[in-house]
């Protein structure tokens, strides 16, 4: 069978923002949390919530979803990935803000929703060995044994044998940090794949596990119209830029290597717009690099 030659893709960042959105695409996001979740996940609805609302950043970096698991349960999800001095902070706040924002005033706390918040970070939070997928959850745990508290259902007096026992983790929040440029792009499970879309922006003929062909289909950059792809591009200069900066910053440390640490800065974040495809035009206006510079870069890397 002929392999389909590839093709890229809409980043997976970009697509949160817009293209799935869309009700008709929520499949693409079924696949990846059924893949990641290790369960059947149906996406009941996209929840536009009042931490969205509070500005465009905040919109653009997150996907509040009300999902159903194979058991039948409702949970929230939050998928983010913006980048943030106070991410840990961020997070915990997002996830605690869409509990309360989906609580009625006086509704019983019964009813509060399992939270599962997945980020996917263009960006390293720390330091880690070979993993790249990182799962944590609330636990209790006693001071001299270390043997994990096995909570009530209905904590009321009464025998312990007719008491029903839960973990923490089926009621607190949950969270999976996927730190993207920690991957090798070698393939062991069905979650590389998605993760390798996530690096690449692109999705080989050979992959397989659930709706990730239908991501291929949906998210191809070369059935978007030019004016949607003009915004794409903008999106990716901009996203460069601000990756230089960090870069930049981070690199320079003292005032006296800023100057040259800026040049060099611009140089990169052009070389890098110029493999993708921007043109020109667009470079100069994010770089502020003069046209024979740009075409100097150009030259360079043919």
């Amino acid at each position: 069978m002929a392999v389909r030659p590839a093709r890229t893709l809409v980043s997976f960042d970009w697509a949160m923002k817009s293209i799935l959105r869309d009700k008709a695409n929520f499949d693409v996001l079924e696949g990846f949390l059924t893949t990641l979740l290790n369960q059947e996940i149906k996406v009941v609805s996209l929840l536009e919530s009042e931490t969205n609302a509070q500005s465009d950043q905040d919109k653009f970096n997150r996907v509040d979803l009300l999902v159903q698991d194979e058991q039948g349960e409702i949970i929230f999800i939050e998928i983010q990935h913006n980048r943030d001095a106070h991410y840990l902070k961020h997070l915990l706040y997002g996830a605690s803000k869409l509990i309360v924002e989906n609580m009625q005033l006086g509704e019983s706390f019964a009813n509060v929703k399992k939270v599962i918040s997945i980020c996917i970070l263009y960006f390293l939070l720390g330091e880690g060995e070979d993993d790249y997928i990182y799962h944590g959850w609330t636990e209790f745990y006693g001071m001299d044994s270390q043997k994990p508290l096995q909570l009530a259902r209905n904590p009321q007096p009464g025998p312990r044998r007719n008491r029903q026992l839960m973990s923490a983790r089926t009621l607190y929040p949950e969270y999976y940090l996927i730190e993207v440029e920690r991957f090798q792009n070698i393939i062991k499970k069905s979650i590389d794949e998605w993760v390798y879309f996530f690096k690449n922006s692109e999705i080989k003929d050979e992959f397989h596990s659930k709706n990730i062909q239908r991501a291929r289909t949906k998210l191809d950059v070369l059935k978007m119209t030019p004016e949607e792809r003009h915004q794409y591009e903008k999106f990716l200069a901009a996203r460069a830029s601000q990756e230089d900066i960090l870069q930049t910053a981070h690199a320079d440390g003292k005032a006296e290597g800023k100057a040259e640490g800026k040049a060099e800065g611009k140089a990169e974040v052009a070389q890098a717009l110029l493999q993708k495809g921007l043109s020109p035009a667009l470079i100069r206006e994010v770089t502020g690099l003069s046209d024979e510079e740009i075409d100097a870069l150009a030259k360079a890397q043919k």
